[in-house]
């Protein structure tokens, strides 16, 4: 019986903690590729997952993606001055961008978002689902989010659909048909820690090395 009772309050625990605000810590989260596409979904196969660390402190938040095959990126967002700063090293070679957070209207005229009707509890996080529709470039992406307001960090996917999508998406799906192939894209979170940040994780001075362009690949 104590043991069962042991158990029950460190599950009690586990859970009041993961519901907690946290204003500060780093997030690991892992992204996923598949296709109807037999030849495609054997490349897919070979990027594997894309491993991606985020790192948060108030308003400001760093995201760092690294792939053998996709090569690696990482992007600035402060939510204070609305500025993001986006680096990429791949085949292309070193680039980066500086971009406003805040998405223009044009942009907004191709999305909508509606509040589902589902929860998905995610790492102890209740989290709201998010239907949503992008058409960009004649290419329509159906996307379901699920999002909690206990954490401070900032996503892109919140800064490209703006302030309709409230909180941090801990597990989204992608689906879109593009040149008659289905793709489909699976974001999910795989760890949440509360801890220091370092302020330095935050400068946004571009990286040395790095030659500036208005529009990096895939944006």
């Amino acid at each position: 019986m104590k043991k069962v009772l042991l158990l029950l309050f460190v599950a009690i625990t586990t859970i009041s903690f993961s519901q907690e605000s946290i204003t500060e810590g780093v997030v690991f989260s892992k992204q996923t590729m598949s296709t109807d596409n037999a030849q495609i979904q054997s490349q897919l196969a070979m990027i594997g997952d894309i491993l991606t660390t985020t790192y948060f402190k108030g308003n400001k938040t760093r995201s760092e993606t690294s792939n053998m095959m996709t090569g690696s990126s990482f992007s600035i967002m402060d939510n204070d001055s609305k500025q993001m700063l986006i680096a990429m090293n791949n085949q292309i070679g070193k680039k980066y961008a500086v971009n406003s957070m805040e998405p223009s209207e044009e942009d907004l005229k191709n999305i909508t978002i509606a509040k589902g009707d589902e929860t998905k509890n995610v790492l102890g996080y209740d989290c709201q689902e998010y239907n949503i529709e992008v058409n960009k470039d004649g290419v329509i992406v159906k996307m379901d989010v699920y999002t909690t307001d206990k954490l401070s960090a900032i996503s892109q996917q919140s800064t490209m659909l703006g302030a309709e999508l409230n909180g941090y998406p801990l597990y989204m799906t992608m689906d879109m048909n593009q040149s008659g192939m289905n793709l489909t894209v699976t974001h999910e979170v795989t760890e949440i820690k509360k801890e220091s940040v370092s302020d330095d994780k935050f400068d946004m001075t571009p990286p040395e090395g790095y030659e500036k362009t208005d529009k990096l690949q895939g944006m």
